[in-house]
């Protein structure tokens, strides 16, 4: 019986297996890297190492340094989480030659599927239907469009679409570079694109006795930049002879690799119904909770009782209702997925029924890394938390988690919460009608557009106006009771300006013996107004607003919406401007490559500099066409963000 786990993970994951090592008595451990030092999971976890460093090579796939911490801890199991090292063979090994049980497959398994070009193989050899691998020395013009992929790891690193023969060294170039820098194997194949198909996986779980489990599908087809944000169980695609070929054909899978543990079969269903296997993952999914709130069951604690030897019941568990996960992350949609590090200051999601478990009977599920206060760095996955709604219907468990999405309060990072709840509510979603182009097809800036409307925004920075005024009343020194701006004679109104998500936007009020009066929001009444907390009444309609503050920002939220806003200063710092045409680092980050060099003209839009964040390449492009008037980096640098990467001199503008 395993007494102690150490997890060699981090974040949601991390306090996952944590709450399910708990709910059986056994023992915690962590490990975590220097900016992880206070994370939530570092603090529940019974014990935790220090992994000296910050880069996942030095701490979270350092696997001698993970053993050596299990050994000093006192733990005698390892489980991997996903990501990192959970699908290593040699990290797998080393710990069974440690001494240590292995929480996941036998490193033979995990072998067998590492190599996603000889997965296909054997695969095949099993009767699992595949698509052709191409080497990308030999494509032509008759195999596009066609998909490059890493052939170690997943996650969405080191994959590209390809449309044209032009596009192809690049495309295998930059996915050797990612797959290096994710997985530490820059192998790459190609294979066809299935236009239109859907991704569709399913989840098994086998002991060491001979039996294999099919858990039923998941419908993960909604993906940016080929990482899944939305999935559910059971497919809206999927009808019973389909799910019972599906689920044949991954165990047959799981037992061609004499499998040992949860792990998750993918296909790609095409749009005539046939399908063709992807990958094995030989871990658990990050979407796993969809499966556990569907068929009521714990797949960690399944993992754990697999590994111990136990044998899975003989019963099979029946599907009930709904279950829709989505992915929160850290970045921006709107500006080619950009991610945001810095500080969480407020992460409140409304009405949450269970965290890291299934609700007792349907409800709202949290798994997160993060809560208020949290540092998120650059080093690592932006995403911020798992929220699932599990309801009767698929209808209802959408209605649910978009409702609270909407209420969520998260402040300090810009996220994909606004994007979450539109595909929530898109009518095509609602129907059904999903694949892996639906971010495309339906148009990002359709989606990707804040709900927050521009009359919203500006009741909101009314009320973010005159919250900053009576917080600036309360802590002043002299006559603090007086209303901030009071005047006996008519005068010049109060006026602060905030950058929000549709410009700039001026408000002007007074507050008089008549009450406010406000050009912005004609027609609107101050019921009272405090520090973080003004109430509003429009046109007879009492409207209350939470208003948070840290330094320049301001958060508004309301059943309006949320909204987000930067109080504009009254007078500029000279030192803070740069010089027109700069190209500034859009986050922290490592410069990959460098595509330009001093005096070299240069058209709108042309990549210039591509940099390294949160295991991602991001391209930066010109701002306009021009002449390179300054370059001030190389490869390799680190910068930070803001940082002046170059200058562009642009007709009409001088240096």
């Amino acid at each position: 019986m395993i007494k102690t786990v150490l997890v060699a993970n981090r974040g949601e994951i991390a306090r996952r297996v944590f709450r399910a090592c708990r709910d059986l008595g056994i023992g915690t451990v962590a490990v975590h890297s220097d900016p992880d030092a206070g994370a939530p999971y570092v603090r529940e976890a019974d014990a935790a190492v220090r992994l000296p460093g910050a880069s996942p090579a030095e701490t979270y796939l350092a696997a001698a340094k993970v053993v050596d911490a299990a050994h000093r801890a006192g733990a005698d199991a390892v489980h991997p989480g996903y990501g990192f090292l959970s699908e290593n063979a040699a990290f797998a090994q080393a710990v069974l030659d440690a001494g240590l049980t292995w929480i996941g497959p036998p490193p033979a398994a995990i072998a067998a599927m590492g190599s996603k070009i000889e997965a296909k193989k054997l695969m095949a050899a099993a009767g699992v239907p595949v698509l052709p691998e191409l080497d990308p020395a030999q494509v032509t013009a008759a195999d596009l469009p066609l998909l490059v992929k890493a052939s170690a790891g997943g996650g969405g690193r080191g994959m590209r679409i390809v449309r044209t023969l032009d596009e192809l060294p690049d495309a295998v170039a930059g996915a050797r570079r990612e797959a290096e820098s994710a997985f530490g194997d820059p192998t790459v194949f190609c294979e066809p694109l299935l236009e239109s198909a859907r991704h569709i996986e399913v989840q098994i779980i086998a002991d060491a006795h001979g039996t294999v489990v099919a858990l039923g599908e998941r419908e993960c087809s909604i993906q940016r930049r080929h990482q899944k944000i939305i999935e559910e169980a059971p497919s809206p695609a999927v009808d019973d002879a389909l799910r019972d070929a599906l689920c044949t054909a991954a165990e047959n899978a799981a037992r061609a690799i004499e499998y040992v543990g949860a792990g998750t079969v993918e296909f790609m269903l095409a749009p005539d119904g046939r399908f063709y296997f992807l990958e094995v993952n030989t871990r658990l999914q990050v979407e796993h909770p969809v499966t556990e709130c569907v068929y009521g069951v714990d797949l960690v604690r399944m993992q754990i009782e697999c590994a111990e030897g136990g044998a899975l019941p003989q019963d099979g568990v029946e599907p009930r209702g709904h279950a829709i996960e989505v992915r929160l992350y850290a970045e921006d949609p709107a500006h080619d997925w950009r991610p945001a590090s810095g500080t969480l200051h407020t992460f409140e999601v409304p009405g949450v029924d269970a965290a890291f478990a299934v609700p007792p009977s349907g409800g709202l599920r949290l798994d997160s890394g993060v809560e208020s206060g949290s540092e998120v760095g650059v080093h690592y996955d932006p995403m911020l938390a798992k929220v699932i709604a599990w309801a009767p219907t698929r209808a209802a468990a959408a209605r649910r988690l978009a409702a609270a999405l909407r209420g969520a309060r998260v402040h300090g990072l810009t996220t994909n919460r606004d994007l979450l709840v539109r595909i929530l509510e898109e009518p095509a979603f609602l129907a059904g009608d999903t694949d892996t182009g639906y971010l495309d097809r339906i148009g990002l800036d359709a989606l990707a557009a804040p709900l927050a409307g521009e009359e919203t925004v500006a009741v909101s920075a009314l009320a973010a106006a005159l919250a900053g005024a009576a917080r600036e009343r309360a802590s002043a020194g002299v006559l603090g009771g007086l209303p901030s701006g009071w005047r006996n004679v008519r005068s010049q109104p109060q006026r602060r300006s905030f950058d929000g998500p549709h410009g700039t936007v001026d408000v002007d009020y007074r507050l008089g013996r008549d009450g406010l009066v406000s050009e912005l929001c004609p027609g609107t009444a101050l019921v009272s107004a405090g520090p973080d907390r003004v109430v509003l009444d429009r046109d007879g309609l009492r409207e209350t607003f939470a208003v948070a503050a840290s330094g320049d920002e301001v958060f508004v939220d309301s059943r309006l919406g949320a909204v987000a806003l930067r109080a504009v200063p009254r007078f500029t710092d000279p030192s803070a401007q740069v010089a027109p045409g700069s190209l500034l680092a859009p986050m922290p980050g490592t410069v990959v490559r460098v595509e330009t060099e001093p005096g070299a003209a240069v058209a709108e839009g042309q990549t210039l500099v591509v940099l390294e964040a949160m295991k991602m390449e991001h391209r930066i492009a010109a701002p306009a066409a021009g002449t390179v008037a300054e370059l001030n980096v190389e490869a390799g640098r680190q910068v930070e963000s803001g940082a002046v990467l170059a200058v562009i001199s642009v007709e009409g503008t001088s240096e």
